[in-house]
């Protein structure tokens, strides 16, 4: 029984109502030695607490899409095939332009609100340069299908979710492609390929998106085979001009460190609630050594990069939750680099899906512009998004808060480390 299906749902909810009943209907009746009633009055009501506790996991899981089923709940999870050095590149030496096309079987995905605005197809990928064998969610935007665009290449963005966290949630639980399909349609967001690989690669830990000799190659995964498989199996553009990286709390971490340490395959990130130095995630593997929180912090990249790279981020957050993290890479940042930073106070919804969701429109506006769609009609933000420029989402007006902390560091604060979905 798929622990995100409705089948558990509903069985989790006829336990719950079993075990408020029993009481009512037993309690009074039982017969038999005093011991043995208190016994069974014990167990009935650590049955009902059982089942409360299970209950209300569940409907926040399904809400927040934390765990995607058994495997990654209990810890058993390992979707490393080999982890082999593949040097600093990521890409061990193989020419990738040779590397044969192979073609890649989807299904409709599974689950709450895969199958509405044109529906979320899912693939298993084995990736030939990483040796990470994973899923990855796929939406397609309306006009991928319209004749008048047979000829036309996509832009793709690739969505990261947090730790813990199931590459569904961009649609689940923050209904991306539901938002932004009227959008689209209407002409006012770029019809991008959304795609949602794994992320969470083994039990228990944080890959921090690095690349771990003997451990893990998530870097690879999700900049090298990921990539290479949706420009084999769909009309996507090439990289960089055509790809960029969305993520929220630790894929924030992620999508910004992406773009920064890849120029040459994103053009632009977006960080919802991010921070730079891996240690933000206390469970992440890039954590573990200095050296590996180094080679990991985008604030550390951008800041020791020989050449600017030409990027464009877009990073928003709460005081000690990710605007502190913006605020250190807008510091460093240098033409064509370019950091567009938004304060969001905290009565906008904190660390969770309620302050990522009403973002969606307002960063795939920018995300149009950034990426050369400046055809779209309405697209623009107000704001210019070149490095300095502040801005806030419009459901979240900037206050005179806007201005403290500049951190130089490029950490987040105490408060918003190890803070998860």
């Amino acid at each position: 029984m798929s622990l995100t299906g409705t089948p558990f749902l509903y069985t989790t909810v006829a336990l719950c109502l079993v075990a408020l009943i029993l009481p009512l209907v037993l309690w009074s009746r039982m017969r038999g030695p005093k011991a043995v009633r208190v016994a069974v009055r014990v167990l009935m009501l650590l049955f009902a607490q059982v089942t409360a506790v299970t209950l209300v996991f569940v409907l926040v899981n399904n809400q927040n899409n934390l765990y995607d089923n058994w495997a990654d709940l209990l810890g058993t999870g390992n979707h490393v095939q080999q982890a082999a050095d593949l040097g600093q590149d990521g890409t061990g030496g193989i020419a990738l332009k040779r590397l044969p096309k192979v073609k890649q079987d989807f299904k409709p995905a599974d689950g709450p609100h895969m199958h509405s605005a044109g529906g979320v197809r899912v693939t298993q990928l084995k990736g030939r340069v990483s040796g990470v064998n994973a899923e990855v969610y796929v939406w397609l935007p309306p006009q991928y299908d319209d004749p008048a665009y047979r000829n036309k290449k996509f832009p793709v963005v690739e969505l990261l979710s947090g730790y813990p966290g199931s590459a569904k949630a961009w649609y689940g639980s923050l209904r991306v492609h539901e938002q932004l399909l009227p959008l689209m349609k209407s002409g006012k967001v770029a019809p991008f390929i959304l795609v949602s690989p794994r992320t969470n690669l083994l039990a228990g830990v944080d890959t921090g998106c690095a690349n771990i000799p003997g451990t893990v190659n998530a870097d690879s995964w999700l900049s090298i085979d990921v990539p290479k498989m949706i420009t084999d199996n769909f009309r996507a553009e090439s990289a960089p001009q055509g790809w960029a990286a969305a993520g929220y709390s630790a894929g924030a971490h992620c999508a910004a460190k992406l773009a920064v340490a890849h120029p040459d395959r994103y053009r632009a990130a977006i960080a919802l609630s991010g921070y730079n130095d891996p240690i933000g995630e206390r469970n992440s593997l890039a954590a573990q050594s200095p050296a590996l929180r180094n080679a990991n912090n985008p604030y550390l990249l951008l800041k020791k990069a020989p050449t600017p790279p030409r990027i464009a981020l877009y990073i928003s957050g709460e005081s000690g939750d990710g605007y502190q993290a913006g605020v250190a890479m807008e510091a460093v940042a240098k033409a064509p680099t370019t950091v567009h930073v938004v304060f969001l106070p905290r009565s906008a919804g904190g660390h969770s899906m309620g302050l990522w969701r009403p973002q969606i429109t307002t960063v795939f506006r920018w995300l149009t512009l950034q990426m050369g769609q400046n055809h779209v009609k309405g697209a623009g933000l107000g704001q210019s998004g070149r490095p300095g420029a502040r801005g806030t989402t419009p459901q979240s007006p900037l206050t005179g808060g806007s201005t403290h902390a500049a951190l130089a560091s490029g950490t987040s604060s105490q408060a918003g480390a190890g803070r998860k979905p």
